[in-house]
């Protein structure tokens, strides 16, 4: 790989000497044995920053409470959103404080494996919604992807999607709670429980009053602050490491017994990489049926593109968020990276965080922050993390209100409910999904790595689900009896695995097919198992039972659908053909870091 900083040039040296001034001053502050109750304290400048960005929320939130007069307004964003807002949202949504501290974590845990679940993780995944799964959305009219199931399946079908959504959702935004708690305590030495309640009590004044349109326009402007918050770290870091291959050196010769910079070339063998994981349970585990399954059936994610104005800008958002989601490593991957290559660290097998008097996997973007961001730039920083929690909290609110009033409360409690009320109801319900979360925030402080937390989560409510919904729409044959009992059967089969593993963790090596196998391994591999038996007890029901009639399967399966074409469009405008190019962009990277 080339070096994109020359070592001959006078400016480079120069840089690169200020930088490692800069970062053995940290070093020399991490150097105390007792552990420090914060790594920093903010200048005032930096304080001015993230009020403003509190304000700016708000203030976005109060101004768009004009524009909500029906429930779709506040669910749908009134179905008037642009490709490119549509897109950036697309994307953001999943891009909270979780993505920032958790996949750094990741990186500094795996190394490049990390960067998988932004490349095979997600690019494949999101072309695959934009092309060939909204288009089902839109003609079937749908609200949300349990709305789809209750069309497809049945009642059944749809209030076990939405519950078991609905729980997610809550437990995925007190994720959020926690990774911004834990970022001001670490940084500012605030107080967690304070901390919960301030960023918390702001969330829900925006989303209450402006509902999905206020999320959306806020997580593009969280979008951009996050970049300019956090893009200081790679540079800095590169410079102090002598580019990329003086990082890479670096890493190889502090871990030398792992090959922690590679992607594809060590995965031969679990034994071979830090996560041991075999390439089957990377490209089938996460690749295929976890990415697959998030981007396409997360009602979270879904519901951003759903929010466009017409078929084509829902099409051309998958493929805008695609592009922008394959340049993420470079804010969250690469800041684990350089933690391997700078951060103290003490060798007993695996490696820890132990700069600044020893800390998690968790902390190493604050740290990373600690180590390169001045007064000013720590306040664009620190307000970077804010807006990632403001996002991906926002995101799993909204997306709870949605699924609660549509596919909850108006089909089981209330089936004459105006639309007035269902308004209301979605108000209250951003109140009740803000307080579920904050208990599910103290869940989540016993695990080593947030990540691995996220993916036992996905692996119990959406793998299932997408099995469930790829039949439903390629597969006329399968019955709503099939569908309800493969939903159920799979997310039964998951949650026991993952029971099974955490009370005898001998069996890790048997779920994951390898003696070498790490937690993420273990994920990746029960994400096949219980995808497997949700399409297996599909099936063998599906073959038990009597089908719907093909005239109530009009717009619902492929065979049985008109769908709308792009032939009279030029071939460079058709979404078909972007996809085509973020596709080559996507294969090119992997082979560069292969």
């Amino acid at each position: 790989m080339v070096n994109v900083f020359p070592n001959d040039r006078s400016v480079w040296r120069v840089l690169r000497t200020l930088v490692i001034g800069a970062a053995a001053h940290a070093d020399l502050v991490a150097a105390p044995t007792q552990k420090p109750s914060r790594l920093l304290t903010l200048a005032p400048a930096d304080l001015l920053v993230i009020c403003l960005y509190f304000a700016l929320v708000l203030g976005i939130g109060v101004y768009l409470k004009r524009r909500i007069r029906a429930s779709d307004d506040f669910f749908f964003a009134g179905k008037g959103v642009g490709a490119w807002v549509a897109g950036l949202s697309f994307v953001a949504a999943n891009l909270g404080t979780l993505e920032l501290l958790g996949w750094s974590a990741s990186a500094y845990q795996y190394g490049m494996l990390a960067a998988h679940w932004y490349w095979i993780g997600a690019v494949p995944a999101m072309l695959f919604l934009g092309i060939v799964m909204i288009p089902f959305y839109y003609v079937s009219k749908a609200h949300s992807v349990p709305g789809y199931l209750k069309l497809r399946y049945g009642e059944g079908a749809r209030l076990m999607s939405a519950f078991s959504f609905a729980a997610m959702t809550v437990l995925m935004s007190g994720i959020n709670m926690f990774s911004m708690a834990m970022v001001m305590k670490v940084i500012l030495g605030w107080d967690i429980n304070f901390s919960i309640l301030v960023s918390t009590l702001t969330v829900g004044v925006y989303v209450a009053l402006g509902g999905l349109l206020s999320a959306i326009v806020n997580e593009v402007v969280q979008f951009v602050l996050i970049w300019a918050g956090t893009i200081s770290i790679p540079i800095f870091g590169l410079i102090e490491t002598g580019g990329w291959s003086g990082m890479l050196a670096r890493i190889a010769r502090r871990v030398p017994l792992q090959d922690y910079t590679h992607m594809w070339r060590n995965m031969g063998r679990a034994a071979d990489n830090p996560m041991g994981v075999h390439w089957t349970g990377m490209v089938f585990g996460l690749g295929l049926i976890g990415a697959f399954g998030y981007w396409t059936t997360d009602f979270l994610v879904v519901q951003r593109v759903m929010a466009a104005r017409d078929l084509r800008s829902a099409k051309i958002a998958t493929t805008i968020g695609a592009a922008f989601k394959m340049l993420l490593p470079a804010i969250v991957i690469l800041p684990g990276l350089l933690g391997l290559a700078v951060l103290p660290m003490k060798l007993t097998g695996e490696t820890e965080a132990l700069a600044i008097g020893g800390h998690s996997f968790n902390e190493v973007m604050p740290l990373m922050m600690a180590r390169y961001l001045g007064p000013g730039f720590l306040g664009i920083g620190v307000t970077a993390l804010i807006a990632g929690f403001m996002s991906g909290m926002a995101g799993n609110i909204s997306a709870f209100a949605t699924v609660w009033t549509y596919d909850i409360y108006r089909p089981v409690l209330n089936r004459a409910a105006e639309d007035r009320k269902c308004l209301r109801i979605g108000r209250w319900c951003t109140v009740i999904g803000l307080v579920a979360s904050i208990g599910a925030a103290y869940l989540v402080m016993q695990f080593a790595s947030i990540m691995d937390y996220v993916q036992a989560l996905l692996g119990f409510f959406i793998i299932p689900l997408f099995g469930t919904v790829i039949i439903g729409m390629l597969w006329k044959r399968a019955t709503p009896a099939g569908g309800f009992w493969g939903l159920f059967c799979g997310t039964l089969s998951s949650i026991a695995l993952w029971l099974v593993v955490k009370f005898h963790p001998a069996a890790l090596a048997v779920l994951a097919l390898s003696a070498d196998a790490k937690p993420m391994a273990e994920n990746l591999y029960r994400f096949i198992w219980s995808w497997l038996v949700c399409v297996v007890v599909t099936v063998l029901v599906s073959f038990a039972t009597k089908p719907k009639p093909e005239s109530e399967l009009q717009g619902l399966v492929y065979g049985l659908s008109l769908l709308p074409s792009d032939e009279a469009v030029p071939l460079y405008r058709r979404p078909l053909f972007a996809a085509a190019l973020v596709a080559a962009a996507f294969v090119g990277l992997n082979l560069l870091f292969w």
